[in-house]
């Protein structure tokens, strides 16, 4: 597992899709449903740990971004 596609696919083996609009939202709700996941025992600890690692990976790139946008908007 190396990317948000990956935990997508492993997180659909569970029966869940996730779709929010907003990819920084769809990263959000994926980390709440691992946790579910992991808290129900029903998820390997190695990857559940590789799963949320790529997740927070992502989330501090789109974290990123939004903070790039908000700067540029406001040296207008």
């Amino acid at each position: 597992m190396k990317t948000l596609y990956d935990v997508q696919q492993l997180l659909e083996k569970y029966g869940i899709l996730v779709h929010v609009g907003k990819r920084i939202w769809d990263i959000e709700l994926m980390a709440l449903e691992l946790d579910n996941i992991n808290h129900a025992g029903l998820i390997d600890q190695h990857d559940y740990m590789v799963a949320k690692l790529i997740l927070r990976r992502e989330h501090r790139i789109e974290e990123l971004k939004e903070k790039e946008k908000e700067q540029k908007k406001d040296s207008k």
